[in-house]
């Protein structure tokens, strides 16, 4: 029997447009099939899973959960090492403009004055635009609404 957890090589025996169904051999017993639901595929947005998968492809697959009907829940992405999953891109804040970077900052106790004064501008800045936003949108909808 499949444990919760733990990581299985398989193959994809079909594939719908929610997810694919992937059978795992076992020692001394008939193999098993689980499914891996779309949004398990890969760490991307999986918009048509064919694009990942193709029908009789080895995977590496983990049991995330296997119900009391015996329904077994697989993920394909979690099965992925760690440092081999991809670090997501630098991207835009729809908000405010800014540039997310994975990269951290400095620790405060390595930081000149300058440097936190410069830091708790930019911070408060970017508040005190969300509240104007927030301010401006609240305004527009009451004058709608009368």
């Amino acid at each position: 029997m499949l444990e919760t957890g733990k990581i299985y090589e398989g193959k994809v025996r079909s594939i719908t447009n929610y997810g694919a169904f992937v059978e795992v051999e076992q020692e001394d017993a008939k193999p098993i099939t689980g499914m891996v639901h779309i949004s398990e595929v890969a760490n991307t947005f999986v918009n048509d899973i064919r694009e990942f998968l193709t029908e009789g492809q080895s995977v590496k697959v983990v049991v995330l959960q296997i119900n009391e009907q015996g329904k077994i829940s697989m993920s394909i992405k979690k099965a992925i090492p760690q440092e081999e999953k991809p670090r997501p891109p630098k991207r835009q804040n729809r908000d405010r403009g800014a540039v997310w970077d994975p990269k951290p900052q400095k620790p405060e106790s390595e930081m000149s004055f300058e440097d936190m004064m410069n830091r708790f501008k930019q911070n408060s800045e970017e508040k005190m635009g969300d509240i104007k936003r927030i301010t401006d949108r609240k305004n527009k909808s009451r004058r709608r609404s009368r």
